[in-house]
């Protein structure tokens, strides 16, 4: 009898086959396993291995590309870290063998990471795959990965590593679902790139037995154990139909009849260029500049940051950048600041515009250079500040980019308060753009790394789209832009609803942008307002998407 599971569909598609579990059964070093007494032999032999798991985890960067090589980059960092290296001979030498002496070494360093904040919580299944890799070359045991099979298959597993995502063959594996993880994850970010259905945070998922056929759609989240064939027919016709829609969309997005609706890209750097062109984006809605900063001992320096900057203005000529100053702080610490105070929740500490205002200097720094970077291009550079709060962040921030000579400066909308006194902050920002990530976590109370809080990390909550409505109709009350450039953005049934909000541009992940502009081009602008008014008047998130839905019959086809 067919049993349904539901977790976070974060790689639209469907897929069907049976089950294989990943296991990264690696044996544990004893508690009290010591060397044979030869200190500085067992040192060499503890750092040989952590460079050669390193070596490893470039190979598999460079063979996979694209968004895997920078991943699998960061993997290797972790691997070569010199004062992990330095723990690891510390351990040595007071007696523990080179396994027992990695693994508890890095122990630290996971704890560290799972209480330092949601972006770096988000690397900790990173860092125990790398414990793993180093640990089974220390004792001889198999290298951790994805299970062999003569067929295909859905592999299961409690989390995926970004080395075994960045390899996964489509041809084989048709589809993933992991118990653990979040639409932001490496593992999600991998899955998008190799356009591979995927589910995460699916409660129940470690107790689907191997050999069980599943069926997979990661557009809607939801896992089919043991389904009708109607209900694997109905869903691959589905699928089957989005991927020809996706394929046969082009130009700029905009509704049936004529309203136009920018599709812009999110990126973390010009690495991510090829890929926002070859799927048709407009322009930038969303440039995480923080990737520029972070794993560094010092600040990038002036001439680094105009060119990394320019390099993305001039792929789009006539378009839109849109570029987040540096998103940095308790979450996301920079070795070349001064650390914050202790904080128990650094989700809600000094982070984005906060933190910069203690250090205003490496604000002025970033906006000095994005100034110069425009100069000489064409495309139309705007700036914005993460972590606004209120009117005086916005003023404070619109001030210092005039300074530095950035013209539009505005503001990301991803504080509840924001949203709700966005009237006020429209006065000094010329444009705003909704994190609907950030908004839906901070609006619910619910990390967005908790895979058992799912329900409230969902977009679709009607009190998120409020919040939505009230920041996009204050923009549009002061003749400002609104955006939306978090991940709701890529939900084509939703980009229709944040149309239908106000919303004036979409940025997403670039493989999610031919699929949005096919859905929008089904719709009209009439029907796009009364989708959103009927989700707005839904009691809860699975309410909002099937008013939505019904209100906007052109996208039947498309199984939305």
């Amino acid at each position: 009898m067919a049993q349904t599971y539901r977790g976070a569909g974060v790689s639209p598609g469907a897929g069907y086959g049976p089950v294989k579990r990943l296991t990264r059964e690696v044996p544990q070093p004893a508690p009290d396993a010591r060397h044979a007494g030869d200190a500085e032999a067992e040192a060499r032999r503890a750092v040989a291995a952590m460079e050669q798991t390193a070596q490893d985890l470039t190979a598999r960067g460079e063979r996979a590309g694209g968004e895997a090589a920078e991943v699998l980059s960061a993997q290797a960092l972790m691997a070569r870290d010199p004062a992990l290296a330095d723990d690891v001979r510390r351990r040595v030498g007071e007696g523990a063998d080179a396994a027992r002496a990695v693994s508890e070494a890095m122990a630290v360093y996971r704890d560290m990471l799972a209480s330092a904040g949601e972006y770096l919580a988000a690397r900790v299944a990173d860092l125990d795959d790398v414990r793993d890799r180093i640990v089974a070359r220390l004792m001889g045991a198999p290298i951790p990965g994805i299970p062999d099979s003569d067929s295909p298959f859905v592999l299961v597993a409690e989390d995926l590593a970004p080395a075994d995502t960045a390899v996964l063959d489509p041809a084989q594996v048709v589809a993933f679902v992991t118990r653990e993880g979040g639409p932001t994850s490496h593992t999600a970010i991998l899955a998008r790139s190799l356009g591979l259905p995927a589910v995460v945070a699916c409660a129940g998922a470690d107790a689907i037995a191997e050999g069980t056929l599943l069926l997979v759609d990661g557009a809607t989240g939801e896992v089919v154990a043991d389904p009708d064939p109607a209900a694997v027919e109905a869903a691959t016709t589905a699928a089957a139909a989005r991927a020809r829609a996706a394929a046969q969309s082009s130009g700029p997005g905009r509704t049936a009849d004529g309203h136009p609706v920018p599709l812009l890209a999110n990126i973390g750097g010009p690495q991510d260029l090829p890929a926002a062109l070859e799927n048709g984006a407009e322009g930038v809605g969303l440039y995480r500049t923080e990737f520029l900063f972070l794993d560094r001992a010092d600040a990038p320096g002036h001439d680094e940051q105009v060119a990394a900057y320019r390099a993305v203005l001039e792929a789009f000529p006539g378009g839109k950048v849109v570029v987040r100053t540096l998103d940095a702080g308790a979450d996301k610490p920079l070795a070349f600041l001064p650390a914050p105070a202790a904080e128990p929740n650094p989700a809600l500490g000094e982070r984005g515009l906060r933190m910069m205002r203690r250090f205003p200097e490496t604000m002025d720094a970033q906006l000095a250079a994005l100034a110069e970077a425009e100069r000489g291009t064409d495309a139309e550079l705007q700036v914005m500040a993460p972590m606004v709060t209120d009117a005086e962040d916005a003023d404070w921030f619109a001030a210092a980019a005039a300074k530095a000579g950035v013209e539009q400066a505005g503001v990301m909308i991803e504080v509840p308060a924001a949203a709700l006194r966005a009237r006020h902050i429209a006065a000094s920002a010329a444009f705003f753009s909704i994190g609907t990530n950030d908004l839906t976590q901070y609006t619910c109370a619910a990390d967005r790394e908790t895979g058992g809080l799912g329900r409230f990390q969902d977009p679709w909550q009607p009190g998120v789209l409020d919040l939505v409505s009230v920041a996009a109709s204050a923009a549009a009350e002061a003749g400002r832009p609104c955006g939306v450039c978090g991940e709701a953005a890529a939900d084509p049934l939703l980009a229709c609803v944040l149309t239908g909000l106000g919303v004036t541009s979409l940025s997403m992940g670039a493989s999610a942008l031919p699929l949005v502009r096919a859905a929008l081009a089904r719709v009209e602008l009439a029907q796009c307002r009364a989708a959103a008014a009927a989700a707005l008047a839904a009691r809860g998130p699975e309410e909002a998407r099937a008013a939505a839905a019904a209100a906007l019959p052109g996208l039947a086809e498309l199984g939305l």
